[in-house]
């Protein structure tokens, strides 16, 4: 091997990069003890950028397309280097292949619940999570901002960075919408909107975009998701009197039910005394009465229908200081009033109820009122 074909070997004159991964978003061109020729040709493939770093500092950066690295091509590097007349001499500087196409189906949630307050239900914790894509709109800010001199970087490297921004933004947008929890669902697409554009000031800050972004799920604490499902099946029933005696009816008509059973044996022991009385009369023919002085048997009365269920009684619940308490029964709100722990403006709800009220709008507890002795005198 001759000299020259030794020097020629030191020289790097095709420079590109195909990608075979699905998560490399940054990849530093390797030219550890090789030096870039001038005129070597430069790749840059769809969905790619090139960016050249020169001693430390960012040099030039190229889009998709094929290149000849000359003094036409290089300016900022021709500036860096004082080329002003040319080069044809071997120089080094670090190549880096940027990613620019979508990065896509990431994910984000809330990993402690956000607390809201809610027109409806008062303060509430909330959970949430979604999917998002991300790209690099900015190479060169990227590279200095978030990359450096890794020769390798992943997605997954940026995405934890990017999923606090998310849930940052997202707490802010939520405590803010003033959307009621139950109509958060028909308002995810409105709310994602939102902090998409919150967030988009700060990542661009490190040369990144999120094209797409989705809420896919707000949920609320598994036992006020239970309550919640109660209170839906209460306005699903109506009447619950009502609802009470269809159950009672529907079970005596059940058979080998034990109210189908008791119904049975009380009919049965019914038409028994019948049929003794009845054979009774008879009897006594011969040895007492006439058979026709005797007065015709009754029919046995019919079994009583069974009485209904005493009515259930309402329970309240009052809100004082930003808390439930409760359940109380009228009884205990009477007292309450007389203690002043309940007054007109205290706010209060039951089941069936849309919403808290005050306790004077509410006429059953009206009557609290009305009733309830006026303070004592001063003492003296």
């Amino acid at each position: 091997m001759g000299i020259l074909d030794f020097l020629s070997g030191e020289f790097i004159d095709v420079i590109g990069w195909t990608d075979d991964t699905r998560d490399t978003m940054v990849w530093r061109f390797e030219r550890e003890g090789h030096a870039i020729k001038y005129g070597a040709k430069l790749t840059v493939r769809e969905g790619q950028a090139a960016v050249f770093v020169h001693e430390g500092q960012l040099a030039d950066v190229f889009g998709p397309g094929l290149y000849m690295l000359e003094t036409n091509n290089l300016p900022i590097l021709t500036t860096l280097q004082h080329w002003d007349h040319g080069f044809k001499s071997p120089f080094q500087s670090e190549v880096y292949f940027v990613s620019t196409t979508r990065f896509n189906d990431l994910k984000w949630g809330t990993k402690n619940p956000v607390m809201t307050r809610d027109p409806e239900f008062g303060p509430v914790r909330l959970r949430a999570f979604g999917t998002y894509s991300m790209r690099v709109s900015d190479p060169g800010k990227f590279l200095t901002e978030i990359v450096g001199t890794d020769g390798e970087f992943t997605a997954d490297e940026i995405s934890y960075q990017l999923r606090n921004v998310i849930v940052q933004e997202f707490s802010r947008a939520i405590a803010g919408s003033g959307v009621p929890v139950l109509d958060m669902a028909a308002n995810t697409g409105d709310m994602g909107k939102l902090v998409a554009e919150a967030i988009a000031p700060t990542i661009a800050d490190y040369g990144l975009s999120l094209p797409e972004f989705y809420i896919e799920n707000i949920s609320l604490p598994e036992a006020v998701e239970a309550v919640l499902d109660k209170r839906t099946s209460m306005g699903i029933v109506g009447d619950l009197n009502k609802y009470m005696q269809f159950n009672a009816a529907e079970a005596m008509g059940q058979p080998g039910s034990g109210a189908s059973a008791g119904m049975g044996a009380a009919m049965g022991a019914g038409i028994g005394a019948g049929m003794g009385m009845a054979m009774g009369g008879q009897m006594a023919g011969p040895w007492g009465a006439a058979p026709s002085a005797q007065p015709a048997p009754q029919p046995a009365a019919a079994a009583p229908p069974p009485p209904p269920p005493p009515p259930v009684e309402k329970v309240w619940h009052l809100a004082v200081n930003g808390q439930t308490q409760g359940p109380f029964g009228r009884g205990h709100l009477g007292r309450m009033v007389s203690e002043g722990g309940l007054t007109r403006d205290s706010l209060v709800w039951t089941p069936g109820q849309d919403g808290w009220m005050r306790a004077e709008d509410v006429t059953e507890l009206a009557q609290l009122f009305t009733i309830a002795p006026p303070p004592p005198p001063p003492a003296g």
